[in-house]
């Protein structure tokens, strides 16, 4: 007995100590899960926070001495109108994309800008409208080009994005696809505005002085307004709550432009390119080295191969690989944290930024 008795109580101490280890397991493995929900619900707090939304209304040979104080004044109004509607949306939690669609809707339903109602007039004076989308989470997007009878062609990029298995479609066929989806297709007299037509009668009027035998054709060589004719768009990108980017662009295209033309604004990596990894961009300028330089893609690809910042990929684009082609422009973009930059290497851009704070920056002459 003397023998049993420490025995038995060895076992008894052996059980006693298993049955209080097992609880102490359970509660050890709860805490780092407990941590890791509550780290995540921080940073879902803080991401949930910060969102901005930028945008252009066209680059060119933008200059003080050339606008009227009333005309600065309507297109600042402009600017900031088309601004706060997607501003609105995002500070809601509304949708990165909802926030671009709406956004250029307010600017291709003003005749200041060239797409939309104030489009511009090819050869044969008519207004064809090119748009394209870019959804950053997915890599999704959407496009149409020479259309004539749709009055918010982003509208339609949009659907053929989210209805369609095709990512551009152009002329006819993307208005046959847009009244099966219920589009009501309007007058192409809705475009005509004086201002656009007196421009293209303008260029036309020079081109057949360049043209005439014995011109001085040098005279022509540098002109800013014949070059102005190839700028002219509207765009937007904008980062959400849920840390989702997105980018749109719309254009009524080059002035006299023949031949069914097509720039940059429908080509996407060229006008409008969106990648949650990187960031949101949408173009303005000379179409033909856009698309040669794939500008939108370019600026994201920097980024994300040579983890520069976007600020350094919008200037070299914009200052050095474009220029370098021939060609000038802008952009503007947001970065998957929030930060904007609006590069142009031309004489002016209209473009705003607004960001979480809901602080508004309205900008349409050169930078100093």
């Amino acid at each position: 007995m003397k023998i049993f008795k420490p025995f038995m109580l060895l076992i008894v101490f052996f059980v006693l100590f298993n049955c209080e280890k097992q609880p102490l397991k359970h509660k050890k493995t709860s805490i780092p899960t407990q941590s890791a929900e509550i780290i995540d619900e921080m940073h879902a707090r803080s991401s949930s926070s910060n969102f901005g939304i930028v945008i252009h209304g066209g680059a060119g040979t933008i200059l003080k001495k050339n606008m009227t104080d009333s005309l600065e004044i309507a297109y600042a109004q402009k600017l900031e109108e088309a601004i706060r509607v997607g501003h609105e949306i995002l500070k809601n939690g509304g949708s990165a994309m909802q926030a671009v669609t709406k956004t250029i809707n307010v600017m291709e339903d003003s005749p200041l800008f060239n797409a939309g109602k104030g489009a511009v007039f090819t050869h044969e004076k008519r207004n064809e409208l090119d748009a394209s989308v870019m959804d950053g989470k997915t890599l999704n997007a959407g496009a149409v080009s020479g259309v004539t009878h749709i009055k918010n062609p982003i509208d339609l990029a949009l659907t053929v994005m989210t209805q369609s298995e095709h990512v551009m479609l152009s002329g006819e066929g993307a208005e046959e696809f847009a009244k099966l989806k219920g589009f009501k297709l309007v007058d192409p007299s809705y475009f005509y505005t004086e201002k656009r037509m007196q421009s293209l009668l303008k260029v036309q009027e020079r081109e057949k002085l360049k043209n005439n035998k014995g011109s001085n054709a040098t005279l022509f060589a540098n002109d800013p307004y014949s070059k102005d004719t190839k700028f002219g768009t509207v765009g937007c990108a904008a980062l959400d709550k849920d840390g989702n980017l997105a980018a749109g662009t719309s254009t009524g295209g080059m002035t006299n432009k023949r031949w069914n033309r097509i720039g940059d604004a429908p080509i996407i990596g060229a006008g409008t390119y969106a990648n949650n990894a990187t960031c949101a961009v949408s173009s303005t300028g000379w179409g033909e080295y856009f698309i040669r330089a794939m500008v939108a893609h370019d600026i994201s690809a920097m980024m994300e191969y040579k983890g520069v910042s976007l600020e350094e990929a919008a200037r070299e684009v914009i200052q050095v690989k474009v220029p370098a082609l021939g060609g000038d422009g802008g952009i503007v973009a947001i970065d998957k944290d929030g930060n904007v930059t609006m590069e142009f290497n031309t004489a002016g851009m209209y473009r705003a930024h607004m960001d979480a704070t809901g602080e508004l920056i309205v900008g349409i002459y050169e930078k100093k």
